[in-house]
């Protein structure tokens, strides 16, 4: 089984991406479940995890709606306001719908480093984890410190990190990125999201520059807390999805296939506690 643990939907004439715009022409169009099937089967990717790309409950609803009707869906990570005085009931109000796995608030646009550790955020963090749920974090390495402040007030729950928070890939940064990614794999409940890795690589986008990054993220994570997503169609600034899929299985070929397959599917099967047949 290949589960892609991490994708996106949208319409852009729906309204709610605000930093969708058209000067990004590879992106500024619709992007529905009868545009990946096809590179799906191409791939023989068997079930996505469809994750939000707007931060409104409406894209969100909009998701659950699509994955209804898709049965290659197996879970969305849908949006909430973690500030808002109503968060707890609206997640309560989200867990009700099954294939709703998932949290992501988007984290990497706050200017705030410590946003995240309001008293809101943690309240509605503490929800998350009563209802099952489980938790995207889209963060960029500056914000990994105080991801681990507030991962450790709330140790019941299941995290991953998106994108890998985002490496400086392009600069060649390693550090201190390294070091606060091992720093937050020793909590167990965290895992890491092989996804999102060429778009921030510019021209580096080789095995070579991307294996120590990989590489860290095996020797931290291992197999089994790390999964592989493709990030489509954001993938598609700067690669396509067989290119990557076939990439990130170059950079993991040295170990076995029972690893390999952790990594390209039941990780995140685990993870999101979905079947990994519809």
């Amino acid at each position: 089984m290949i589960l892609d643990a991490h994708h996106h939907l949208w319409a852009p004439a729906r309204g709610d991406y605000g930093w969708l715009t058209p000067d990004l022409k590879a992106l500024y169009r619709d992007f529905l479940p009868e545009h990946l099937e096809p590179v799906l089967a191409a791939n023989a990717v068997d079930g996505t995890v469809i994750v939000q790309a707007a931060p409104t409950l409406a894209e969100t609803r909009f998701l659950l709606d699509l994955a209804r009707e898709w049965p290659r869906a197996r879970a969305v990570v849908g949006w909430i306001d973690m500030t808002a005085t109503d968060a707890v009931r609206t997640v309560t109000d989200l867990a009700a719908y099954p294939i709703l796995r998932g949290i992501r608030p988007m984290i990497q646009d706050e200017p705030d480093p410590d946003w995240m550790l309001q008293a809101s955020v943690g309240r509605a963090l503490a929800a998350i984890g009563a209802q099952g749920l489980t938790f995207d974090a889209l963060v960029r390495p500056h914000q990994l410190g105080a991801l681990g402040k507030l991962l450790d007030q709330h140790p019941q729950v299941h995290v991953v990190i998106d994108h890998a928070a985002k490496p400086g890939i392009e600069a060649g940064a390693f550090q201190p990125w390294a070091d606060d990614i091992r720093a937050l794999s020793r909590r167990p409940q965290v895992m890491c999201k092989l996804s999102g890795l060429l778009t921030e690589a510019g021209p580096r986008t080789s095995d070579a520059d991307l294996r120590p990054y990989v590489d860290h993220l095996l020797a931290c994570f291992g197999p089994t807390r790390l999964m592989w997503g493709s990030d489509w169609p954001v993938l598609n600034l700067a690669g396509d999805y067989g290119g990557w899929l076939e990439q990130a299985r170059r950079l993991v070929q040295s170990l076995g296939a029972d690893e390999q397959a952790q990594i390209f599917g039941h990780t995140a099967a685990r993870f999101y506690g979905v079947t990994e047949t519809p």
